[in-house]
């Protein structure tokens, strides 16, 4: 892997060391430079989980993707630049939950574990400490975790009370190709999220503030606050290139 032109892509500059404050530098770049998004999967190109496949999609292709991809990647990147990595399967447990693990996470080992995680669309921005119960920082809003014997649920919680559990997960490593069955079955099975429409969205400026494009609007998070404007079909391209920097 080209570390120096990964870096260039997600604009960081500088000597990385394998520490929190550069691991969160990292985390927050990459959720602003690299969209979370579905245009191959939505066109139906096809994708893959091996980072032979996502780091040059990525890096030389100047695209995003999902989880498999983004997280994938991102973990090889870590890796190299010295930090430990381990990758594991979640559950998602936003509407509808799921039991099936369908989500590839990270945990990073620092003086403590950290999950980490650039692949899960609009969610936490910072690292997570994973040994402590929380509430957490997240950079957009508060975070804990419910411990359950192996199992972990990550937890985000509202300014109003409001508790929405994220996904659930335990500690046994995964690999690559352990996601190639619900990669496979997201591409293919009709009425699923990722075939439907596209979509793209990322952080601005490290966050919190973040655009989302929709099939028919484009979404802005300001200070908090969410502003909405209309977008035609014929206009989609061009926001897509502007806001993204990609084409379909």
């Amino acid at each position: 892997m080209d570390v120096a032109a990964y870096l260039a892509r997600i604009g960081v500059k500088g000597e990385i060391e394998p520490s929190l404050p550069d691991l969160e530098k990292l985390q927050r770049a990459h959720l602003t430079a690299v969209p979370f998004e579905n245009l191959d999967v939505f066109y139906r190109r096809g994708v893959r989980t091996d980072v032979n496949w996502s780091l040059p999609k990525i890096i030389e292709r100047g695209r995003g993707g999902w989880c498999f991809e983004l997280n994938g990647a991102f973990a090889s990147l870590l890796e190299a630049l010295g930090f430990s990595v381990k990758r594991l399967g979640a559950a998602v447990l936003l509407d509808p939950p799921s039991s099936e693990i369908t989500h590839m996470t990270l945990v990073v080992a620092l003086d403590r574990p950290y999950l980490v995680d650039v692949g899960f669309g609009d969610t936490f921005v910072r690292p997570l400490p994973l040994d402590s119960e929380g509430p957490h920082d997240g950079g957009i809003g508060q975070f804990r975790f419910v411990f359950d014997g192996d199992d972990t649920t990550l937890v985000g919680l509202g300014s109003d009370d409001t508790v929405e559990e994220q996904y659930r997960f335990d500690s046994t490593p995964r690999t690559a190709s352990d996601f190639n069955p619900a990669s496979d079955r997201f591409q293919t099975q009709p009425g699923l999220q990722w075939t439907q429409a596209p979509f793209a969205t990322r952080l601005i400026d490290g966050g919190p503030d973040r655009v989302t494009l929709l099939k028919d609007r484009i979404r802005f998070r300001n200070s908090g606050d969410w502003k909405e404007h209309p977008v035609a079909e014929d206009e989609w391209p061009a926001i897509l290139e502007r806001w993204f920097g990609m084409t379909p």
